[in-house]
């Protein structure tokens, strides 16, 4: 019975290949109208590996069933950061026990923000900047929790299939210099995220609190940016990605601090004004006060 209902779904993959094949090139132009040509590569390459991965799964694999405890964030004056839980179950086939060679990544991913790097040189006891390169495509927030570290859990190939674990983010640089120094200043822009908390991995950071109920906390610091995050949690079985589920989270400023926000980026001319005028004006104030004393 296993073996005819295994055949059963390969030809309805068989099936299906044709028409995924009509579609995907509708799909890679929509997504080419509606996001940044420079995302458009990445986006295809992400949404086929999702579909690969639905499609080629095991049909008696076991399912995965995740959610947030909040999917909005709102940034106020008095924002200080805060703890999101991400929690779930792994619900096993039918007529089947849990497998005990399961292991679980969860990835929490902020919007794509461009980083600039300079390096430093000391010239005439003055350091001044040089070498400068322009990232593009890394994630301004980056979380992942795994069961264990990442290189036990699956290949590389596959860990750079979905991007888990920094060193296996995408991204593109500008700049005149080649691969092997560019590397260098990647590395850098890492250091420098994992220091402010916006990059974090913890090869445990995954708590069960039954055979198949887990969770994780992740923490989200005060210089978050701003915008739509994905939470995905990943279940691998023998290196394989069996099961994945995606969530949505917003992270929004709010009140006073959301209408100077929108007011500096679709008015940045008389935002500029106003903010030199209101300083002149302070000055000014400040120098009659002081000089009355």
């Amino acid at each position: 019975m296993r073996r005819t209902g295994s055949n059963r779904t390969q030809n309805v993959i068989a099936g299906l290949v044709p028409a995924i094949h009509a579609h995907w090139r509708r799909i890679c132009v929509w997504i080419g109208r509606h996001d940044d040509r420079r995302r458009t590569a990445s986006s295809c390459v992400r949404l086929l590996a999702f579909l690969i991965t639905v499609l080629i799964a095991p049909a008696h694999a076991d399912d995965l069933i995740s959610g947030l405890s909040t999917d909005l964030i709102q940034i106020t004056s008095n924002f200080t950061g805060t703890d999101i839980v991400l929690f779930g179950a792994i619900e096993p086939a039918a007529n089947a026990e849990p497998a005990k060679d399961q292991d679980l990544v969860i990835v929490v991913r902020g919007p794509q923000v461009d980083m600039t790097v300079r390096r430093k040189e000391r010239i005439l006891g003055i350091w001044v900047n040089r070498d400068q390169v322009v990232f593009t495509g890394l994630p301004g927030f980056y979380f992942l929790a795994s069961t264990r570290p990442l290189d036990d859990i699956a290949s590389l190939p596959t860990l750079q299939r979905f991007r888990l674990g920094t060193a296996n983010l995408e991204s593109t640089y500008k700049g005149n210099m080649d691969a092997e120094k560019a590397a260098a200043f990647r590395a850098a822009v890492i250091r420098d995220r994992k220091r402010e908390r916006l990059y974090w991995e913890s090869p445990t950071g995954i708590e069960f609190l039954s055979r198949t109920l887990f969770r994780a906390r992740i923490a989200i610091p005060a210089a978050v940016p701003p915008g739509e995050y994905r939470a995905e949690a990943y279940l691998f079985q023998d290196g394989t990605v069996v099961s994945a589920q995606s969530s949505p989270l917003f992270i929004d400023k709010s009140g006073f601090e959301r209408r100077v926000y929108n007011y500096a980026y679709q008015a940045s001319f008389a935002y500029g004004f106003a903010a030199v005028l209101m300083a002149f004006a302070l000055g000014w104030a400040g120098f009659v006060v002081f000089r009355q004393r």
